[in-house]
């Protein structure tokens, strides 16, 4: 456990770590029934876009992990996604708490359908921290790329406007969820959702955001 948690340190807060070493990013597996394995070329086409564009030296292949795994240590970056329920087990919960405290970043996005099973689950997480929403002047908004209204809208579904929350430790942003937005749809090939090149862009610069903020703070 100890190397583990030096290894995310040295990742997450010494400078160009990521950059020089090469680091994993993992897909998290939940229980539950909902389809965390959805939208399956998302992560693959984000890791490329930020090698080629903001330096960063990501293994091309995602892992794929469980929430309740040790393994999670090994990973500074763990995403998940989806469109239906979400649960966690006393260990689960346990597992992510721990992760969270001590380095890790976890970014969930919405496929349309979680809210409600992800904000339950994650109050066994942590019982008494509440989601905040970001404002457009929030750092991670303002990385490589500005993105100056904040969160942009990859697709339409009911018509909501697209929100970032986060939940945060001694002011350190450790769980970003993207909500009415779709960033992982929009990073998946462009004949999936017959996305305009334009829209995957902007859906790739904005997961570069991310993962620049998340590898740097």
């Amino acid at each position: 456990m100890r190397n583990y948690l030096l290894a995310l340190f040295l990742i997450l807060v010494v400078p160009g770590f990521a950059q020089n070493q090469g680091v994993k990013i993992a897909l998290l597996k939940y229980n539950g029934g909902g389809d965390w394995y959805s939208d399956p070329t998302a992560l693959p086409n984000l890791i490329k876009f930020c090698n080629e564009n903001i330096n960063t030296n990501i293994f091309p292949e995602p892992s794929t992990i469980e929430i309740g795994s040790p393994e999670i240590f090994n990973f500074p970056f763990v995403y998940t996604t989806g469109h239906g329920n979400i649960v966690l087990s006393k260990s689960d919960a346990q597992n992510m708490r721990l992760y969270l405290e001590a380095g890790g970043f976890f970014h969930v996005d919405d496929n349309y359908g979680i809210d409600k099973y992800f904000r339950r689950e994650m109050k066994k997480v942590f019982p008494n921290k509440e989601f905040v929403e970001l404002p457009p002047s929030h750092p991670i908004f303002h990385q490589k790329y500005d993105f100056n209204e904040g969160l942009p809208k990859i697709h339409e579904h009911n018509g909501k406007r697209p929100q970032a929350f986060g939940i945060f430790i001694n002011e350190r942003l450790v769980c970003l969820y993207t909500y009415e937005c779709d960033l992982g749809d929009g990073w998946e090939d462009g004949e999936v959702h017959n996305d305009p090149p334009e829209l995957h862009e902007k859906a790739l610069k904005m997961g570069a955001n991310i993962i620049s903020f998340a590898f740097g703070q």
